[in-house]
């Protein structure tokens, strides 16, 4: 085979030379018109052709990619007519892989090529060649260009875009439903044979697929793929070129194609039937038990909605979805009862939520089946007639008296015996009771309405064999009112008359309140006592609204005969039995003006002179106070003045004594310390000024912490030592003496002897004498010369 193809390559490659020589050039590189001659490729050749214009032929040349033989590839020959044989010429040969992949005989003008070629990278060359005189060094013929072109083989095989192809179909789909589209290229020269004509075909995926040999494209080969059957598929596509004959090179790609869900499948119960059961006592909401229909879809294909589409329990109970699980709960809807009935059946559909139009025709997307439930009895608690119970009784009922009565049985069939009784918590005054046999409710303390009008108990019924079973109800009395209270006025009236009053005036409006509620309202009147129901001085009046006017019956009245009137008036209500009581009003006369007002009632007031009113007494006797005031305070400051100095003579030993020890205030410090503490430790320090220091800033004292009752003596001045060295408001203020300052210079100048040595003469200190009492030490020992000696 390699013989016979470097056969057919070595024929074609001289026809092609062959034509080339004898075709002549129609491309002219210069404009230069000296005459030229061509010598053709082969030497064995006697013709010669004559031009006008050129010396050689200018044209393409052609090579084949990959060439593999043992020599160098032989491009072609440049020869000028000027080349008389004797080596005076040179050929040089410039472009595109000149002197690499092309090289040149400078002597003969042969072209090899050096190298194995690819088109791949590169698909035609373009060269310049000259002839130079070897002894002038110049052109005997113009540069000129020629192209060399590289002719493709298949070398290259078809490659697929992806290594891997991921795809997907819905199942069910028919067939010649596109699936994907797969691509393969190929490198070699489409415009040159067919090694670039690439055929797709399918190696492995049949006969579940097909593809397209001249697209790519993968389509379905069989109906009515099943997801739940196989739901995985792999197919193998070869591309290859030379439009797939033999000898062509190929490619392969591996497609994964995943059938997608759609609801072709009902759900069906596993079983036809379910049984559960429940306790009586099960509360609504209570759940029994889990069915599931099972669907072989997945996603929102196999969502399932369950509903109870009959039965003789449809009201009894209830069943939801478990979006999580696709599962039915059966509930209890309302409460069961064993005594009633013990079994029940339910029929339960299940149906899918999104079906698909498609598969319709395919049977209902639902499945039922029937479930039946069992009611199981328990010893149930008794039963109360009713949720609760409302009594009325008036509030002069007896004691000992019924009032109501409860009821209760045992729901069960056993019907057990009950005896009730009243929760003492709701109860605490002990005012009812109730007769434990049959449930009667009756007094055992007197009712009183306007105290407590309702009264909210608590009965409880228990089964007598099993005082586990109880029950209880709420019972709410509402105690009903009699007119067993007196009305009586609704306020306490200061009421006046003036002494210049007109007979008819009023006085004063009345009127009157009721502890006890009658249905129809309260209605109440007003009368004088029989003793005076012809008053000289005043009388009532009955407004017909629940009030009274007290009005004068003469003109004028005098304090000085008498100052107050006591008028007693009975006040009566309608409910039955009539209730009345008497009510004293207190009248008082007094002094007023012109337009009525009241100015004074007092009687000592008429004793005062005339022209003198109130206040002005008011100002004289605040004027005496005030002078009682200023009086006490002089007398103070004067005590103050004469207070006699601590060191009244020379003679007192205390001149000569300075303490500093003292941290109290001095001798008249009385306050410094209370001994009273320490027989008190929980007695606190009053905030007291010292009466010798003035501070300049008075510090809130700072309290301290109590302290327990049998604190050691010793450990509480210990405490209160520490408390007062750490805080900077305690007492005493005058503790701190701070001599830094020195302060201004004094108007006597400096008394110290230091300065005495610069001083000319002898000092004058009679001035001192001028100081008053207290420099009088200071005068005597510096006032004279004898001083001095002294």
């Amino acid at each position: 085979m390699m013989r016979t193809h470097s056969f057919l390559t070595v024929l074609l490659w001289s026809s092609v030379f062959y034509v080339v020589r004898m075709t002549p050039s129609q491309k002219r590189t210069n404009k230069h018109s000296h005459s030229e001659r061509i010598t053709g490729l082969s030497e064995n050749d006697g013709k010669t052709l004559h031009r006008t214009k050129r010396g050689w032929m200018w044209n393409q040349f052609f090579l084949l990619e990959e060439y593999t033989g043992p020599d160098t590839q032989y491009v072609g020959k440049l020869h000028t007519d000027q080349d008389k044989g004797d080596g005076n010429l040179k050929y040089i040969l410039t472009g595109d892989g000149a002197g690499s992949l092309f090289i040149i005989d400078e002597n003969t003008g042969d072209i090899h090529a050096a190298k194995k070629l690819d088109r791949e990278e590169k698909s035609l060359y373009v060269l310049r060649a000259k002839a130079i005189d070897r002894k002038t060094g110049r052109q005997v013929e113009p540069e000129s260009e020629f192209i060399i072109k590289i002719h493709d083989i298949n070398d290259n095989e078809p490659k697929f875009t992806k290594d891997m192809y991921t795809a997907s179909i819905p199942e069910m789909s028919g067939v010649g439903t596109s699936v994907i589209q797969v691509t393969a290229t190929d490198a070699d020269d489409a415009n040159y044979g067919n090694s670039a004509k690439v055929v797709y075909s399918i190696l492995q995926g049949q006969p579940y697929f097909s593809v397209d040999p001249e697209t790519g494209i993968i389509k379905t080969a069989l109906p009515d793929m099943s997801r739940e059957n196989r739901e995985q598929y792999q197919v193998v596509i070869q591309a290859k070129d030379m439009g797939g004959q033999m000898g062509g090179l190929s490619g392969t790609t591996t497609v994964n194609i995943t059938l997608t869900d759609v609801n072709d499948n009902p759900p069906r119960f596993p079983q036809s039937s379910y049984q559960f059961s429940s306790p009586e006592s099960a509360p609504p909401g209570t759940p029994l038990g889990r069915i599931k229909a099972n669907d072989p879809d997945v996603g929102e294909n196999a969502e399932i909605e369950y509903s109870i589409s009959n039965g003789d329990g449809s009201d009894m109970f209830d069943i939801i979805t478990d979006k999580d699980t696709q599962e039915g709960i059966i509930t209890v809807k309302k409460h069961l009862d064993f005594e009633n009935k013990v079994l029940y059946t339910l029929k339960v559909e299940a149906s899918n939520t999104h079906p698909d139009p498609r598969f319709l025709q395919l049977g209902p997307f639902k499945d039922t089946a029937f479930v039946k439930i069992s009611v199981e009895d328990i010893d149930e608690p008794p039963v109360f007639s009713r949720p609760w119970y409302l009594i009325e009784v008036d509030e002069d009922a007896k004691e000992g008296s019924i009032i109501g009565q409860v009821v209760a049985q045992d729901p069960d069939i056993a019907k057990n015996a009950i005896k009730y009784s009243v929760d003492r918590h709701t109860d605490l005054d002990r005012i009812f009771n109730i007769y434990s046999g049959n449930g009667s409710l009756f007094l055992s303390k007197p009712l009183d309405r306007e105290e407590t009008p309702w009264h909210n108990i608590t009965v409880i019924a228990t089964e007598i064999n099993n005082p586990k079973q109880s029950s209880q109800i709420p019972v709410f009395i509402r105690i009903l009112d009699i007119n067993d209270h007196a009305p009586e006025f609704a306020n306490y009236y200061e009421t006046f008359v003036c002494e210049n009053a007109k007979a008819g005036q009023l006085i004063q409006t009345v009127s009157a309140i009721d502890k006890d509620q009658p249905p129809r309202g309260h209605k109440f009147f007003f009368e004088l006592v029989p003793e005076f129901a012809v008053h000289p001085n005043f009388s009532v009046v009955d407004n017909k609204d629940n009030t009274a006017g007290i009005m004068t019956r003469r003109n004028g009245y005098s304090r000085s005969k008498t100052s107050t009137y006591l008028l007693p008036i009975i006040i009566f209500d309608n409910d039955y039995p009539i209730q009345s009581s008497t009510g004293t009003l207190t009248i008082r006369v007094c002094a007023c003006d012109s337009r009525g007002n009241m100015q004074s009632c007092s009687a000592e007031a008429l004793l005062l002179p005339a022209g003198l009113s109130t206040g002005a007494l008011v100002a004289i006797l605040l004027c005496i106070i005030i002078l009682l005031i200023l009086v006490v305070l002089f007398t103070a400051l004067k005590r103050q003045r004469k207070k006699e100095p601590l060191i009244i003579s020379k003679d007192d030993v205390r001149d000569n004594i300075v303490t500093y020890n003292d941290e109290g205030g001095g001798e008249e410090d009385t306050q410094a310390f209370d001994i009273g503490t320490l027989r008190n430790p929980e007695a606190r320090e009053e905030s007291k000024m010292r009466r010798d220091v003035i501070p300049e800033t008075i510090f809130q004292i700072r309290r301290t912490a109590p302290l327990w009752e049998n604190i050691d003596v010793q450990d509480f001045i210990h405490r209160r030592l520490k408390e007062n060295d750490s805080d900077p408001a305690a007492p005493p203020y005058d503790s701190l003496a701070t001599y830094a300052y020195e302060g201004n210079d004094s108007i006597a100048n400096s008394l110290s002897s230091l300065e005495s040595l610069t001083t000319e003469g002898n000092q004058d200190y009679d001035y001192l004498s001028d100081w008053g009492p207290r420099f009088k030490k200071l005068a005597d020992m510096y006032g004279g010369e004898d001083s001095d000696r002294d």
